[in-house]
């Protein structure tokens, strides 16, 4: 199911003297983001504690998937088109296209490090890591395993059953190509929607569940759900944590978060002032227990930063290609 609605932004308690980097102007306005529900919880933290000090702003938080938000970024009606973009992978080449066609502007934006979370009933006491290929396996189309015991020798006769995002999603787009080795490559006889609290509610409710989303969303649930450690075929599994995705040894399920900031909507003063905001405070928004993401080094925030504020324009990442290197090389190459 698509939820596009836009969120209540209600979702942490601050102080609204966290806010006073913006000084005492007092604006008016409303910044409207969509996207991925991967990185909402770091946007409508980010919005609500802006909003602490600039109560006559209203940010308005949608969730559409970072397909489905694009959507809304590259409008044709100029009037319908959001301000910002969240986005759990970097923009794709018909999108990019589309931008142009439009002539529309746009800044790219590192904004933090997910990892995607492989889950499975919390009374599964097998299935304690996976390898990537057994999850290529049960994930890649046409695939035949509808029983955990066609999965490994020794497992269980269980029936398994499916969950997780649907093909809007930046998530699904990016553990398809990690794990299928093509984007969008996925079997589609699965309990799929771009609510993860819908995901939530379906791995914790059938025993012989397996589903994946955002590292983020399992840590608000950590208590109905079970985490699976990955084996990249390598012999060690890796069960993800803040530390370490934030070492890059959970592979090949870890991934950078963005910002896609339309340029036009950049010069209007609230949405300037949000932003600014964001990256004054980035590294409490992005690691904040309620959100619990992986903050990037000071260096790439403001790097980030700069790159916002001097409207450099495009994709670094599709500039970068496949083997672009780090986060910081990209950037600063491109």
């Amino acid at each position: 199911m698509k939820n596009q609605m836009i969120l209540t932004i209600a979702m942490v308690a601050v102080n609204s003297a966290a806010g006073s980097a913006i000084g005492n102007e007092k604006l008016s306005g409303t910044v409207k983001l969509d996207g991925s529900s991967t990185v909402a919880p770091i946007t409508i933290a980010a919005a609500e504690m802006f909003m602490g000090d600039q109560s006559r702003v209203r940010v308005t938080v949608g969730i559409s998937g970072t397909g489905g938000g694009f959507k809304k970024f590259l409008d044709t009606n100029p009037a319908l088109r959001t301000d910002i973009n969240d986005a759990s992978r970097p923009i794709k080449a018909t999108e990019l296209s589309r931008a142009t066609k439009l002539g529309i502007d746009f800044v790219e934006i590192p904004i933090g490090i997910d990892g995607i979370a492989v889950m499975v009933h919390p009374s599964n006491k097998f299935a304690e890591s996976l390898t990537v290929s057994e999850l290529k396996m049960i994930w890649e189309p046409g695939s035949a395993i509808t029983n955990w015991n066609q999965v490994r020798k020794g497992f269980p006769n269980l029936p398994l059953k499916l969950y997780g995002p649907g093909a809007d999603s930046g998530t699904f787009d990016y553990f398809t190509k990690a794990i299928c080795g093509t984007e969008k490559a996925s079997r589609s006889d699965y309990t799929a929607s771009e609510s993860d609290n819908v995901l939530v509610r379906g791995i914790s409710g059938a025993k012989g569940s397996l589903g994946y989303f955002g590292y983020s969303y399992y840590v608000a649930n950590k208590n109905k759900l079970k985490l699976v450690a990955i084996d990249n075929n390598n012999g060690t599994p890796v069960t993800p944590s803040l530390d370490i995705i934030r070492g890059g040894t959970y592979k090949p399920l870890s991934r950078p978060m963005f910002l896609y900031v339309n340029k036009a909507a950049y010069q209007r003063p609230e949405v300037k002032a949000f932003l600014g905001f964001f990256f004054d405070n980035a590294r409490t928004i992005v690691e904040h227990p309620r959100v619990n993401y992986v903050a990037l080094s000071d260096d790439l925030y403001q790097m980030a930063r700069k790159r916002l504020d001097s409207a450099k324009c495009g994709s670094a990442m599709t500039l970068a290609g496949e083997d672009g290197g780090t986060l910081k090389d990209i950037f600063n190459k491109h």
